[in-house]
């Protein structure tokens, strides 16, 4: 009998829509969200100082990269005094590219795993749509799409814990323009509250998450459960030196930080920008990416990242550090072990856990 390809994608999307259902039932661990919203500013506090699983579930398919999530990631980041951590996530490669825009169902469930891997040791968790290429390029081809992702993972996620965070979306930049971006993200966020009125979420500017960019991002003014996102890589000849993803990048290499008292002020200038934004506008801030690229020398690299952490928590700024155990990694997979100056760097040693858990690692 010959089926044809309409019918095969119809079938699809209804078993994947009942498997996805199936994954929120009251079997979940998780405990269900309070009904009053929380506190933007003490969730911002919970996510304090926080760690990205970079290159893993934003890959095309995870492993392209190089990095396959893996339980004990989760312990050792708890054990070395972390809060938080932010997942990455392209759902883009794994959702149907027509109406209903259906999520992979074991895909989903991947996503699942990492969230109780973090839950369960007590980790807060931002998930995001992060690497959605084509809305970059074409907004308007992709809004629906968009859209009914988050509708589909707010649904699912509608009565867990009020420790997941949503991220919008990562990095807005392109065609996705600032007026665009204002428009989707508003449209999003109203998606988001039919299912999950009291979920917190972060949203950043158009360009790139550029603070820069903070003056043009238009919240809605009547929803104060929302923490605004930032990334922070500058000086970017010293962060993305030798990153063979940006042009140019291999005659940056041999560039220091020594942290003059300039090189200090430009960061502390920057940094207290955010703030006053956030003060102004009463949102709570976040940095979701800071990170120098391992093509720097390591004393710059733990220098930089030393002195960027303790100025964002100087200013009430939670962040997320760029990223776990990739090209920027804190961890080394060759050894097995941390990279200690950036580690320490990250978190001081009088700041780390005294019983670490689920790990023989400890600071050195």
């Amino acid at each position: 009998m010959r089926i044809s390809l309409n019918f095969v994608i119809l079938i699809f999307a209804a078993l994947s829509i009942t498997l996805i259902s199936a994954c929120s039932d009251d079997s979940n661990p998780v405990a269900p969200e309070n009904e009053t919203p929380p506190d933007p500013f003490a969730q911002n506090a919970r996510l304090g100082r926080g760690m990205n699983l970079g290159n893993a579930l934003e890959a095309p398919n995870e492993g392209d990269w190089g990095v396959t999530l893996k339980s004990e990631y989760f312990g050792w980041i708890k054990s070395a005094g972390f809060n938080s951590v932010r997942i990455p996530i392209r759902w883009s490669t794994h959702a149907l590219a027509n109406a209903p825009y259906t999520i992979h169902p074991n895909f989903l469930l991947r996503v699942d795993w990492a969230i109780t891997q973090a839950l369960s040791r007590n980790l807060a968790v931002v998930i995001n749509i992060h690497h959605y290429e084509e809305i970059m390029q074409d907004p308007a081809a992709h809004k629906a799409r968009f859209l009914a992702l988050w509708e589909q993972l707010a649904n699912h996620y509608r009565d867990q814990s009020s420790d997941i965070f949503f991220e919008i979306l990562n990095e807005p930049n392109a065609n996705l323009t600032t007026t665009i971006w204002n428009q989707y993200l508003q449209e999003a966020i109203a998606v988001i509250r039919q299912t999950n009125p009291t979920r917190t979420i972060i949203v950043g500017p158009a360009f790139w998450y550029n603070s820069s960019a903070l003056n043009s991002l238009v919240l809605p003014a009547d929803d104060k459960n929302i923490i605004v996102a930032v990334h922070f890589y500058s000086p970017f000849n010293f962060t993305h030196q030798g990153a063979d993803w940006v042009p140019g990048s291999g005659a940056w290499l041999g560039t220091t930080w020594s942290g003059t008292p300039a090189e200090q002020q430009a960061i502390q200038n920057e940094i207290t920008l955010i703030a006053n934004w956030g003060i102004t506008n009463n949102r709570p801030m976040n940095i979701g990416e800071f990170g120098a690229y391992s093509a720097a020398d390591i004393d710059s690299r733990a220098r930089w990242t030393a002195f960027v952490a303790r100025t964002a928590e100087a200013n009430d700024i939670s962040w997320h550090y760029w990223e776990f155990i990739a090209g920027f990694g804190v961890y080394n997979a060759t050894t097995n072990d941390w990279n200690y100056p950036l580690l320490n760097a990250l978190i001081p040693k009088s700041l780390a856990l005294t019983a670490p858990q689920e790990s023989a690692h400890t600071h050195q």
